[in-house]
């Protein structure tokens, strides 16, 4: 007779949560990096003593603005969650996580249809509960305005000390090294200025002088290499006349935090003779001028249809058009090249010559640029962004043996015409 007997099922261990915690400080200091630890040790040591929660890490942003999605821990804690690597998130308030609305409400949303809750300790809000939604788009609100606030008062607090005054930054140019917070003539880089203002008023361009400057192994201030556009800035800075112009930008929106050039919309302060100058005023004014000549020359130059329509996928730099004249042909032989090969063929090895008439045969086409994106192949952008690849191949001259009985004809026309 056989015996059955019941078997117990076997007691489960509870299933553990997966629980990573978020900090951040936006400032840059020993007692907001001393918070910033503090709050790391703290969340270890209370998702660590839950024996219901597996500890899944602290990311920790340190010196990062909240009103900004682009944060590296930040966005490594999305990823993790997107990978499936956690399960709840908890922050100490609305204004760690974030102050923009735009970026709390969608983070939450994304995370709530993966099924993650985050949790914030300060309003005690889980954000899948039923009014946690309301309750965040509420506090997050109030988040964005406080830091719009304490922007405004951050901006007068500047502002103020234009009026005294008080640059915001130290003078740090080519020319200059800070002693004592106080700029002070470097010799040899001092020479270097002079020969880039002399060198413009001699009739060179931005880009001559950037690649006469690289080729005598000058590098920029902070080890980068000269380009046009830092001659430029050169070449307009008060600062080697002596002066300091405050506020010559500004940031209009706390969010996006991107400086505009001030072109009128805030006033601006000057500090007449703040340090000693490297160049004097006569020499600045008349390199203002000659930039104000060339400007009118190149404003009255002829425009052609692929003006500032050719990108280069290489570099990114537009192309120019170049024409040679050649005997017997009235309007001469153009074509278009990359105005990376101002500054050396080095800086741009795609660059190659593309004949203009190969580029009309394909103007008809309503595109919106073209990018050269590889040799012989250029990549119409229509205006509704869709892309068409185009291929062209070059007419090379005639070969020396097909030149040949043309230079006999020549010749021999050339001989009876003296006989």
């Amino acid at each position: 007779m056989k015996v059955v007997h019941k078997q117990e099922a076997f007691p489960q261990a509870p299933c553990r949560r997966r629980v990573a915690a978020y900090a951040r400080v936006s400032n840059g200091d020993d007692d907001t990096q001393h918070s910033l630890s503090a709050q790391i040790s703290y969340y270890n040591d209370l998702i660590q003593k839950r024996i219901d929660w597996e500890f899944a890490g602290v990311y920790a942003d340190y010196a990062m603005t909240g009103t900004k999605d682009n944060r590296p821990e930040f966005q490594r804690l999305l990823a993790d969650c997107r990978a499936g690597k956690i399960d709840g998130v908890i922050t100490k308030s609305v204004t760690r996580f974030a102050r923009n609305t735009v970026i709390t409400l969608k983070t939450v949303r994304e995370l709530k249809e993966l099924g993650i809750d985050v949790y914030f300790e300060k309003e005690n809000i889980h954000s899948t509960s039923g009014d946690g939604e309301l309750m965040l788009t509420i506090l997050a609100s109030f988040a964005q305005e406080e830091s719009r606030s304490t922007s405004e008062n951050i901006k007068w607090r500047f502002r103020n000390g234009f009026k005294n005054g008080k640059p915001l930054r130290p003078v740090t140019a080519l020319g200059y090294k800070l002693v004592n917070d106080k700029p002070v003539v470097v010799s040899e880089e001092a020479c270097i200025v002079r020969m880039a203002f002399a060198d413009y008023l001699s009739g060179m361009g931005y880009q001559s002088i950037a690649k006469k400057l690289t080729q005598i192994g000058v590098i920029g201030k902070n080890g980068g290499e000269l380009t046009g556009a830092f001659i430029r800035y050169m070449l307009t800075n008060p600062i080697y006349v002596g002066d300091i112009v405050m506020q010559k930008t500004f940031v209009a929106d706390h969010i996006e935090k991107k400086a505009r050039r001030n072109k009128g919309e805030l006033p601006m302060y000057c500090i007449d003779n703040h340090h000693e100058a490297i160049i004097d005023r006569e020499t600045f004014a008349k390199v203002r001028t000659e930039m104000a000549k060339r400007t009118t020359i190149s404003e009255n130059r002829t425009r052609y249809p692929f003006t500032g329509k050719i990108v280069c996928g290489q570099c990114g730099k537009h192309y120019v058009r170049h024409t040679i004249h050649k005997e017997k042909k009235e309007n001469g032989w153009s074509y278009w090249i990359c105005s990376a090969t101002y500054t050396g063929k080095a800086h741009c090895p795609l660059s190659q010559n593309i004949p203009e008439s190969t580029l009309l045969d394909i103007a008809d086409m309503g595109f919106e640029k073209i990018i050269v994106s590889a040799p012989n192949t250029l990549t119409l952008v229509m205006p509704d962004g869709a892309q068409i690849e185009k291929h062209w191949r070059r007419e090379y001259r005639k070969t020396a043996q097909k030149r040949q009985p043309e230079s006999e004809k020549s010749r021999k026309e050339k001989n009876d015409a003296n006989e």
